[in-house]
C-alpha cells in the first residue's frame, strides 16, 4: 500500500451517516420498547433477552458503521439478512418490505465510495493523531 497515494474521499459519504444513523435510531427506540418486556426474575422465558440482544447489535453496527469499520457493514448485512429470514415467517409483504431494504442497503453500503471510505486505514478516517513526518522514510 502507498501511503503517499492521496486518498479520494475524505469524508464519510451521506449514504453512510444516514445508513449508521437510521441503525442507531432504530435500535435504540427498539431496546428502550423491548427492555419493558424484560422480567429479571425469568429472563429466559420470553424472547426479549434475544430481541434486546439484537437491538444492541444495531447500536452497535450503527456507531462502527459510522466510525468507518468494514465489519461492522458486514454485520449489518448480516444482522438485516436475518430479519428478510424471519419477515419470510410472517407475511410476503414484510418478506418483500425486508427483501427491498436489504437491497439498498446493501447497495449504499458497497458502493465505490463507501468501499473507498471503509478501506481506508483507521488513522485516515479518525485525523484524531496526524502522522509526522519521515519516521518511515521510502
Amino acid at each position: 500500500m502507498d501511503r503517499r497515494a492521496p486518498h479520494r474521499m475524505s469524508k464519510r459519504p451521506l449514504s453512510v451517516t444516514i445508513i449508521g444513523c437510521l441503525f442507531l435510531a432504530a435500535g435504540a427506540i427498539g431496546l428502550a420498547y423491548h427492555a419493558t418486556e424484560l422480567d429479571v426474575r425469568r429472563p429466559l422465558e420470553n424472547d426479549a433477552v434475544w430481541v434486546c440482544f439484537l437491538r444492541l447489535l444495531a447500536i452497535l453496527c450503527g456507531v462502527f458503521l459510522l466510525r468507518g469499520a468494514n465489519w461492522a457493514r458486514w454485520l449489518l448485512l448480516a444482522w438485516f439478512a436475518y430479519h428478510v429470514v424471519l419477515s419470510a415467517l410472517h407475511s410476503p409483504f414484510e418478506l418483500a418490505v425486508h427483501g427491498a431494504l436489504f437491497v439498498v442497503i446493501a447497495y449504499f453500503l458497497f458502493r465505490p465510495e463507501a468501499s473507498t471510505y471503509f478501506g481506508r486505514p483507521p488513522a485516515d478516517r479518525s485525523q484524531a493523531r496526524p502522522e509526522g513526518g519521515g519516521a518511515h522514510g521510502s
